[in-house]
């Protein structure tokens, strides 16, 4: 059984959620327990605070944790990081009044800076050679400045929307962050097959993502053009049509592009455009 550690609440929480029912885990309902497992897949997942993952998986309570890269990076882990999922993209920055004059970092010296990150922050403000206090608050770290307690904060940012109602402004981005699967060191081997089948399921999943599944009939003496604007992974599948003078074409395309070759493949005389979404990929 493979103990997977999980955020207990927030946005963290609903797109792990989310990524696990892909994975075909699905759980026990029960009443909201500190520890679930699956039906038909040898996993139990254990709800936590998400500054506990990182030292929960080092110290091997849980085997392996889902937990946002800000964390991960905060609690400076021995846990290792088995791979990046791509989801709750976020940053971490500073953000001072809306109304401040602000010419570049050297701006912080001698400023009082509200955060929840006082690692990560320590380290950003020794690389830049800014002394500076921090005021460490665990959670509405966005009114500090409001309320006098400081005179910026470094938080985390994903749309900016909670700094605007607070009369903040982002000015340094110090870290990308997103979800990052981590595992404690020395997995048994059957723990290890566990994981290695999870991971097929996640790579799966991501894969998928931004693509859409295309299929069109095409005039036979457009076949090469068509297939110029329509790479698949590695070429698409031409099947010919009862009209020897038409094929059918078959191939995956990125999303970001997906009007711009569907205008090129009309001009070509494509016709019957069928457009699908795709769950999962498998190469």
């Amino acid at each position: 059984m493979l103990r997977i550690a999980v955020q207990s609440k927030g946005r963290l929480y609903d797109e792990t959620m989310m990524l696990l029912e892909e994975a075909g885990i699905k759980l026990n309902k029960a009443k909201r327990t500190l520890l679930l497992s699956a039906k038909d897949f040898p996993v139990e997942v254990l709800f936590l605070r998400d500054d506990d993952i990182p030292q929960s998986v080092a110290n091997g309570t849980a085997d392996v944790g889902i937990v946002g890269e800000n964390e991960y990076v905060e609690k400076g882990s021995e846990a290792n990081l088995i791979k990046r999922l791509g989801f709750s993209k976020c940053r971490l920055s500073l953000a001072i009044p809306k109304d401040e004059e602000y010419n570049g970092v050297e701006w912080f010296n001698g400023k009082t800076i509200a955060t929840s990150y006082p690692g990560i922050l320590k380290t950003y403000l020794q690389e830049k050679g800014i002394q500076a206090n921090t005021h460490v608050i665990t959670g509405s770290v966005e009114i500090a400045p409001g309320i006098g307690l400081a005179d910026a904060i470094f938080d985390i940012v994903s749309s900016g929307s909670t700094l605007v109602s607070n009369q903040l402004k982002e000015v340094e981005v110090v870290m990308p962050s997103e979800a990052l699967l981590i595992g404690t060191k020395g997995l048994s081997a059957e723990k290890r097959e566990i994981l290695d089948e999870l991971l097929f399921r996640f790579e799966a999943i991501q894969m998928a993502e931004g693509k859409k599944y295309v299929l069109l009939n095409a005039p036979k003496d457009k076949l090469d053009e068509i297939i110029e604007v329509l790479p698949g992974m590695k070429s698409p599948t031409v099947t010919p049509l009862a009209n020897g003078e038409w094929v059918s074409v078959q191939s995956v395309i990125a999303e970001k592009h997906f009007w711009e070759i569907i205008g090129k493949l009309k001009s070509l005389g494509a016709e019957g455009i069928l457009v699908l979404p795709i769950e999962k990929m498998i190469l």
